[in-house]
């Protein structure tokens, strides 16, 4: 039976893809085998040795310590693209508030006291300083074209806007998926020069912090948009709040409130709604709990952030799964230890991913516990899980 840990409340639907036959899922459990959480910081709190992967409900690692996993042969999975339509919606949404000040004028009318004929004046008397504008032919600009930022390019051409976007990771998945029309531009700071709004869809990591900042929104075209659903840190909220106030930028949507952005009449800060819908919360939970079952049935790797993605069908042979550093002859010192017990070895699968490497060996028959422990005394070795036979 594998213990599956539970820091914060995952959706039923999601925890129903691990068999009760199999799988033990807690909130509270010393000596887990994996832990699946949403916003729980993991920072400064101890993973027991037990852990064997870790997997967030959610697009976003950064209340997880990926590095320290790494070091230790854990793999950190994710929800890349679960929650797409939910945050692309509420992108789009944010554009409209912007476009047509519809939460400036939402507050004046909350606050009219008239009633009748004094009513209809005051209403008529003050919408002529909510004037907004229209979307097409403006030009938007997305930072980022993962799962999220492409469908907010295809919904912005939709609705009659020009489109550029800036990606130079940008995978053939989601170049297929991107509409023709959608311009892509080789510099963030020519992206800033064509847009009249600007929505960024990019995880928060060393490069990506403040990437908009005052050099590059004093780029853009006076009464411009900025759209933040990615991360508060990739915006400098300083330089984005002097841009409103000099007038560069018409209004900053953004999912980050800080004490500063929440008293400025230009801004329209939302309580991390991100991907605060039913169906987004269900589609991240079914996706890591079926890549959670599947490493931790089968050792397959599927949305990892530090994994390689790494698959090889399961025939009737005992496997094992080994995670090492990525240096030279580790697979060729595995081989020769399987060898040296006579093992035969049926299917081999080796894959990297930055400093990390990670094996699937699948083997005639059962490993002994010698060889495991010569296996894992190999320097460079993580972590090392026997598998055994595949479950009927």
């Amino acid at each position: 039976m594998l213990k599956v840990l539970t820091l914060n409340n995952i959706a039923v639907a999601g925890l129903r893809r691990l068999p009760r036959d199999r799988f033990e899922v807690t909130s509270e459990s010393s000596e887990p085998d994996a832990i699946i959480l949403r916003s729980q910081d993991l920072h400064n709190t101890p993973i027991a040795e037990s852990v064997t992967a870790i997997a967030r409900a959610g697009a976003g690692v950064n209340n997880i310590p990926v590095a320290a996993m790494s070091e230790r042969g854990i793999p950190v999975f994710n929800a890349p693209g679960a929650n797409a339509n939910a945050v692309k919606e509420l992108a789009v949404a944010g554009l409209l508030l912007a476009a047509r000040n519809i939460c400036e004028a939402s507050e004046y009318v909350k606050d009219l006291t008239e009633t009748g004929d004094a009513l209809s004046k005051a209403v008529e008397a003050g919408k002529k300083q909510f004037v907004g504008f229209e979307l097409p032919g403006r030009t938007l600009g997305v930072i980022g074209l993962g799962a999220i930022g492409v469908e907010v390019a295809n919904v912005a051409l939709a609705l009659g806007m020009k489109v550029v976007g800036f990606d130079p990771k940008i995978t053939v998945k989601r170049a297929w998926q991107l509409s023709s029309g959608v311009k892509q531009v080789e510099t963030l700071d020519r992206l800033f020069k064509e847009s009249d709004a600007v929505s960024v869809h990019v995880p928060l990591v060393d490069a990506t912090k403040g990437i908009v900042n005052a050099e590059r929104l004093k780029l853009m075209k006076d009464g411009s948009v900025l759209i933040n659903f990615s991360r508060g840190g990739v915006v400098n909220t300083g330089d984005a709040i002097a841009a409103l106030d000099s007038g560069k930028l018409h209004s900053y949507i953004c999912d980050f409130p800080t004490p500063e952005l929440i008293r400025h009449k230009k801004v329209v800060a939302l309580p991390h709604l991100g991907a605060s819908t039913h169906e987004a919360e269900e589609n991240c939970a079914i996706m890591v709990a079926e890549n959670l079952k599947e490493y931790l049935e089968n050792g397959n790797v599927r949305s990892s952030v530090n994994f390689p993605e790494a698959i090889m069908p399961r025939a009737e042979a005992y496997r094992i799964t080994i995670a090492n550093a990525n240096v030279p002859n580790m697979v060729g010192q595995i081989s020769t230890c399987l060898a040296n017990a006579s093992l035969n070895i049926a299917d081999l699968l080796n894959k990297s991913h930055g400093d990390l490497a990670y094996t699937v060996v699948d083997l005639d028959g059962p490993v002994p516990e010698d060889t495991l422990q010569a296996l894992r005394s190999i320097k460079g070795v993580l972590r090392l899980r026997n598998l055994g036979k595949p479950i009927s």
